[in-house]
C-alpha cells in the first residue's frame, strides 16, 4: 500500500471516528475538538510554509479575516448557513494573501517572519479602532443552519463540530495530494537550495506565493470555524499571541505528516485545559515547559515518534 493511500485511509478513519464519537461527546469536549481542528487548519498551512523554509508569525491576519468575514457575511449579507460562511472566510483570506503575497514572496528568514507579523498587527490596530466592527468588544456570530439543517435537530445537532471534521478531512487530503505533485515536491528543495531550483527552471517566488495563498485559505477556514464555534469574534484573533500559538502547534506537531497538526492541536488544547484547571496561576509555565521539552528531545515534533516506531517495526 502506498504512503498516499495509507494517509487518506487514516484520515478517513479519523473522520469516521469523529462522527461515531459525536453523540457520546459532552458539549465541552465537542467544543474543544472543534477549536483544536480550527487551529490545526492554520498549522496545516504553516506546515506548507515550513517545508519551504519559511515561518510566518502573522497567520493571525488570515485567521482574523476568516472569522470577521464569516461574521460580516451573517450580519450584512444575511448568510444563515454555516457552510457558505466558512467558504466566504476562506475565500476572503486567500484573496488578501494573493495581494500581499506579491510582496511577501520576495523575502526569506527573519524578514519574512517579521513582515508577516507586521501585517497582522496592522489589521489588529484597524479592528481595535473600527467601531463598525465592534472595536475591542467585537461582535457575535451565529449560523441558523449547517448544510441546510437545523443545528439543534436530530440530524444537524452536531453543527459546527461535524462541519469542522469534514473541512479538516478535505483540507488534509488536499494538502497531502498537493505535496505529492511536482510543485509540492519542490518545497524541501527550495528550503535546501533556492538557487538550484531556479536553475532547474522553476520559479521559487511563484511557489512561495502559492503556498502563502494555500496557507491563508486554510487559516481563513479555521478562523470562520472558530467564530462559529465560539459565537463571537474580536480583534484578539489578529493579535501576535494568536499567531504565536499557531507556530507553537506547528512546532509541537512537526511537518512530517498532514495529520500531525491535528494531533498536535488536540494535545495542546487538552494540555491547556487541564493545566488551567489544576494550575490556573502557572499554566503558562506548564505550556512553556512542554514546548522546551519537545524542542530538546523531539526536534522534529511529536509525530516523529510515530515515524521512529514505523521504521523500527519488522
Amino acid at each position: 500500500m502506498t504512503s498516499s493511500r495509507r494517509t487518506v485511509q487514516g484520515l478517513a478513519l479519523a473522520l469516521l471516528a469523529a462522527g461515531v464519537a459525536a453523540p457520546f461527546l459532552p458539549r465541552w469536549a465537542g467544543f474543544l475538538v472543534t477549536i483544536a481542528i480550527a487551529k490545526a487548519l492554520v498549522a496545516l498551512g504553516l506546515l506548507l510554509l515550513m517545508r519551504t523554509g519559511l515561518v510566518s508569525f502573522g497567520q493571525g491576519l488570515y485567521f482574523a479575516i476568516g472569522a470577521y468575514s464569516a461574521g460580516i457575511g451573517a450580519d450584512t449579507l444575511k448568510i444563515t448557513d454555516a457552510v457558505p460562511m466558512v467558504l466566504l472566510g476562506a475565500f476572503a483570506a486567500g484573496l488578501v494573501a494573493l495581494a500581499l503575497g506579491t510582496l511577501l514572496a520576495r523575502y526569506r528568514t527573519i524578514f519574512f517572519a517579521m513582515l508577516s507579523l507586521a501585517f497582522s498587527m496592522i489589521l489588529y490596530g484597524l479592528l481595535v479602532k473600527s467601531s463598525a466592527l465592534g472595536s475591542t468588544d467585537g461582535f457575535n456570530v451565529s449560523a441558523r443552519t449547517v448544510f441546510g439543517l437545523d443545528p439543534h435537530g436530530p440530524v444537524g445537532r452536531f453543527g459546527v463540530y461535524g462541519l469542522a471534521a469534514l473541512v479538516a478531512f478535505l483540507g488534509a487530503v488536499g494538502v497531502d495530494r498537493y505535496l505529492r505533485t511536482h510543485l509540492g515536491r519542490l518545497a524541501p528543495a527550495i528550503k535546501d537550495n533556492e538557487l538550484r531550483v531556479e536553475y532547474m527552471g522553476a520559479s521559487v517566488r511563484n511557489v512561495v506565493h502559492l503556498h502563502l495563498v494555500m496557507a491563508a485559505v486554510l487559516a481563513g477556514a479555521g478562523g470562520a470555524l472558530t467564530a462559529l464555534a465560539v459565537g463571537h469574534v474580536d480583534p484578539e484573533t489578529a493579535y501576535w499571541t494568536t499567531s504565536g500559538e499557531f507556530v507553537f502547534v506547528a512546532i509541537l506537531s512537526g511537518t512530517s505528516s498532514v495529520a500531525a497538526p491535528f494531533a498536535g492541536a488536540l494535545i495542546l488544547e487538552l494540555l491547556r485545559s487541564f493545566a488551567y484547571e489544576h494550575a490556573p496561576n502557572t499554566w503558562q509555565l506548564v505550556m512553556g515547559g512542554v514546548m522546551l521539552s519537545v524542542i530538546l528531545f523531539l526536534p522534529e515534533g511529536l509525530w516523529s515518534v510515530f515515524r521512529r516506531r514505523r521504521r523500527s517495526a519488522p
